[in-house]
């Protein structure tokens, strides 16, 4: 992902890992390599293949691992 320029992962579930073990893979990989990730999105299907532009703004915390944010999807008619 990380070579194909992707700074943002999101999805539509609680957790991109498994959480029924300690374990983060995901987590672990996406971070270490850069990429963000919001999840508990919504309404994805809505969303056109391209052509939008995705906001996520979250508050400013320091040392905690997840935190609330308002994320916002603009579609963009040319």
């Amino acid at each position: 992902m990380r070579d194909h320029g992707v700074k943002l992962v999101g999805i539509d579930s609680h957790n991109i890992d498994n959480t029924t073990g300690k374990s983060r893979p995901v987590h672990t990989t996406l971070l270490g390599a850069e990429i963000l990730i919001v999840e508990h999105l919504c309404q994805l299907q809505l969303l056109p293949e391209d052509n939008f532009a995705f906001s996520a703004v979250p508050p400013k915390f320091k040392g905690v691992g997840a935190f609330p944010l308002r994320a916002m999807a603009k579609v963009i008619n040319f």
